[in-house]
């Protein structure tokens, strides 16, 4: 057996157990008298490829009804981790965080339920939290995980892990979708919902979670304590998950970088598989119709129009017509119409602040959707995602509009600053990522992209800024985790999903601060998102310079939303500079030159 002793704590030790998942091996164990058969304990099972993470208030029964489980006899090796103070509530945390890590860690496929995973709250929990870090060590230690704890928070797989604990707005959000989707499947009904929600409030690990938990009820998954709790118990119902019995369900993801990191999860989570995520392309071209697809980021689907590349033009154009239904104009479906055609019921989760093209669907077509989804209408009101708080979403947006705040705002414990010098972010941004990781420079479109396709170290470069030369995003899929990355310059097409550390935005002569008007306006001189800036030709529809003004400032407001722990500004126009700069200053050491 492997005992951790928790050193220097003022509670009792805690003892990690090790031995091998046997009828012989727990019968030997068995303590008829002690902490085995009456007391809360949290433990693992695993083979080379599986992870199971289980608690229960009485190991041994436990146990044996897992070795009559066909689901668990491949699992060789058991873990009991074992403390004095542990009581129900602590056992249910620490399950959360070793089921988090482990999937985030990648080592195994986690075997568990999503459901199970909680946020409770309970007496003393941060000190019990600071222990948690020492049992994973000591799992770790024994061969568990690969990575340590901040390595792993800071991966997509734990960032967009399907076993997240959900906060009351998302378990309410998820709660409702379920009742009212197996609702429908009952009486026969088809169904739109929306979720609508800011940066930061988690639509994304929404339409994950939800994903899974609904695979985990059609599959009948039964790997979890069959008496534990949770709020999505009863729809484990036998009669629920004939609802669901046979259904296809899909998760629509328009970007290709996102689209790429969530494919990379599901292959690693049992019952998910990457084929499960799409493309607008791939729903309007499926041999069959779809049950229930999920449609992540639904302000970046498209209308018809120049797309980002003469193929997909074309591949619009046949799969609107297919789609289309007598003497109607094949022209005016958007990519919503597509998958609304393909599948029976839909979740669109979407915010209208973040189109950011104009051959993103039109604000026309999200109004329809609320308009169709009636009461199945959805807010996600807390903002999970920079340490600032919910006030810092609306305060960037208000600061881009044309009624910016009269006073500026501070965010203790945030780290907001305002550079005046570039090499001095690029230096703060560098080091940041030494110290914690995920921290990198992001600008608005203000450049051309010179350096595409070639390779470092070749010369060419698209920005040189205060004597800085710097190039532009070499990766265009999974950019932020690219080998390059803390040298380059992401775009918003491939930070957009994504959260940072820290993020360093340089805002570009794309827009500038008109002293006459006291308004932000556009600079279309400036502006090298060719697709970004384009009349829709096919449709007839030209785009005025306020028009695409727009849309630079909701690509602002995406990069300054991106970093949780602090976000830093340059401004390359000499009286946006002026303008912006109290705004972005608050509480911090700004105005940093370099020497």
């Amino acid at each position: 057996m492997d005992h951790a002793d928790r050193a220097g704590s003022s509670r009792p030790s805690t003892q990690i157990e090790h031995i091998d998942f046997t009828r012989r091996s727990i019968d030997a164990w068995s303590d008829p008298h002690g902490r085995h058969r009456n007391w809360p304990v949290v433990y693992t099972l695993n083979n080379d490829r599986d992870v199971y993470v289980g608690e229960s208030l009485n190991a041994v029964s436990r146990m044996r009804q897992h070795l009559e489980s066909t689901e668990k006899q491949g699992l060789r090796s058991l873990r009991i981790v074992l403390d004095d103070t542990f009581n129900k509530s602590v056992c249910l945390d620490l399950e959360s965080f070793l089921i988090r890590m482990f999937s985030g860690d990648g080592r195994f496929q986690v075997l568990n339920r999503n459901d199970g995973v909680t946020n409770a709250e309970y007496f003393d929990r941060v000190a019990y939290q600071d222990a948690f870090a020492e049992v994973f060590e000591q799992l770790r230690k024994s061969g568990l995980f690969e990575k340590r704890i901040p390595e792993i928070v800071n991966s997509d797989l734990f960032k967009l892990s399907p076993f997240k604990a959900l906060n009351k707005d998302q378990e309410v959000v998820v709660e409702d979708i379920i009742q009212g989707l197996l609702a429908d499947r009952a009486s026969g009904l088809d169904s739109t919902a929306v979720v609508e929600g800011g940066p930061g409030t988690g639509k994304t690990i929404v339409a994950i979670y939800l994903i899974k938990l609904l695979v985990d009820i059609q599959n009948g998954n039964d790997h979890d304590n069959p008496d534990a709790e949770s709020v999505f118990s009863e729809f484990f119902e036998l009669d629920r998950r004939a609802l669901l019995r046979g259904a296809r369900i899909g998760l629509v993801v328009p970007q290709q970088s996102l689209r790429a990191s969530i494919k990379k999860v599901f292959a690693r989570t049992p019952g998910l598989h990457k084929s499960m995520v799409l493309t607008p392309y791939d729903v309007a071209n499926s041999e069959h119709d779809y049950d229930l697809l999920v449609i992540d980021e639904t302000h970046r689907l498209t209308q018809y129009g120049a797309q980002a590349m003469g193929t997909l033009t074309k591949a619009y154009r046949e799969a609107s017509q297919h789609l289309a239904q007598r003497d109607e104009d094949w022209r005016h479906l958007t990519q919503i119409d597509w998958i609304v055609r393909r599948s029976r019921h839909q979740v669109f989760l979407l915010d209208e602040g973040q189109g950011v093209r104009p051959i993103d669907v039109p604000e026309a077509a999200l109004h329809g959707l609320r308009a169709a989804a009636r009461d199945r209408t959805y807010p996600l009101m807390t903002q999970m995602r920079v340490r600032a708080g919910d006030d810092y979403i609306g305060y960037v947006r208000a600061v881009l509009s044309d009624y910016a705040p009269e006073t500026p705002q501070q965010f203790h414990g945030y780290d907001l600053r305002f550079f005046e010098d570039l090499g001095s972010m690029r230096d703060e941004i560098v080091a940041k990522n030494r110290e914690h990781g995920l921290a990198r420079l992001a600008a608005g479109y203000a450049w051309p992209w010179n350096s595409k396709g070639g390779k470092p170290g070749d010369g060419v470069f698209d920005m040189e800024i205060d004597g800085i030369r710097l190039c532009w995003n070499r990766e265009a899929t999974d950019w932020i985790n690219s080998r390059t990355s803390v040298e380059e310059v992401g775009s918003i097409h491939t930070v957009q999903g994504y959260d940072l550390n820290y993020v360093g935005v340089i805002i570009g002569r794309d827009i500038y601060f008109d002293d006459h008007s006291q308004r932000i306006r556009f600079d279309r001189a400036n502006y090298f998102d060719k697709k970004g800036r384009a009349n829709n030709n096919l449709l007839g529809l030209a785009y005025s310079d306020d028009d695409i003004l727009r849309m630079v400032k909701n690509i602002y407001s995406v990069l300054l939303t991106r970093g949780m722990l602090g976000t830093y500004v340059y401004v390359c126009d000499a009286g946006l500079r002026e303008h912006l700069r109290r705004y972005f200053s608050a509480g911090a050491a700004a105005r940093t030159r370099r020497v």
